[in-house]
């Protein structure tokens, strides 16, 4: 596994403390399962239209849950995993034969640039994003592809956001200029994830209520969070289902009016 030793750990945009309870729930958990099906619908459109050849980065690759996915999707094309912490890409190895790089955006450790490159729930943890917008921008070839994934509605903002160390969560418009101001072409944009939006608003606000408007300590956090992600195996599969519905509705290219997620593909242009 190639790692850069200038890279800097990045300690505040992610807690690595999170890769090993990701791990063991990623493959059978609605949420990511659904997500993966509408990643692995579209990047199979836009790799219609490209040769054999073709060159993919995830950045911010993690565990390698998604990664996996687009090593299943792109057969005639190299792609590479990319994440600032070695302690997610040592998950990732378990996942995938690939390319794995320990790097940073800011200094991409890459002679060539890519056709397609996936940023998936990781533009929400930097704080200039406009500025990463901008590095990702120049890591593409004319024509090239921008796929990303955020969080949606502040209104949803709770412990979740803060264990994972989220700056914001996004509107549409919000997200839609973003990517116009760092030069893409806005081709697709939806919400998804609507189906829990319910579910997942009444959790928070039920969260916020047992709190008690009190400031939770770090312990907290984290134990409200990976309780979140157990899965209760009945309310799983039922929300599987849900959201594989959904989730061939936006890969047909219709939106969704509201849902917890976003999900953009912004094109450089020739």
């Amino acid at each position: 596994m190639p790692a850069a030793s200038s890279v800097p750990p990045g300690p505040a945009s992610y807690d690595p403390d999170y890769f090993a309870p990701l791990f063991a729930i990623e493959d059978r958990h609605f949420w990511f399962r659904a997500r993966n099906e509408v990643i692995s619908a579209l990047v199979e459109n836009e790799l219609r239209r490209l040769a054999p050849g073709y060159r993919v980065l995830e950045v911010g690759c993690g565990t390698g849950n998604v990664l996996r996915v687009l090593e299943k999707v792109c057969k005639h094309g190299q792609v590479i995993g990319m994440d600032l912490f070695l302690e997610g890409l040592e998950y990732a190895r378990r996942r995938v034969r690939l390319g794995l790089v320990q790097g940073d955006m800011q200094a991409p450790p890459f002679g060539d640039k890519f056709h397609l490159i996936g940023l998936f729930d990781v533009l929400e943890h930097l704080p200039d994003d406009l500025q990463v917008l901008d590095y990702l921008y120049s890591m593409l070839l004319p024509g090239a592809v921008l796929f990303l994934t955020v969080p949606a509605f502040s209104s949803l903002w709770s412990y979740f956001d803060e264990a994972g160390r989220h700056v914001r969560r996004y509107q549409f418009h919000e997200l839609q200029t973003r990517l116009e101001q760092a030069g893409f072409k806005v081709e697709t944009i939806s919400y998804y994830m609507m189906s829990i939006f319910p579910l997942v608003w009444m959790q928070r606000k039920l969260a916020r209520g047992r709190s008690q408007g009190k400031a939770m300590d770090e312990k907290d956090v984290h134990d409200w969070t990976v309780n979140e992600l157990r899965i209760v195996p009945v309310a799983n599969q039922a929300l599987a289902t849900i959201l594989g519905l959904e989730a061939r509705w936006v890969k047909s290219g219709r939106r969704l009016p509201f849902g917890t997620s976003l999900l953009a593909m912004g094109r450089k242009p020739d």
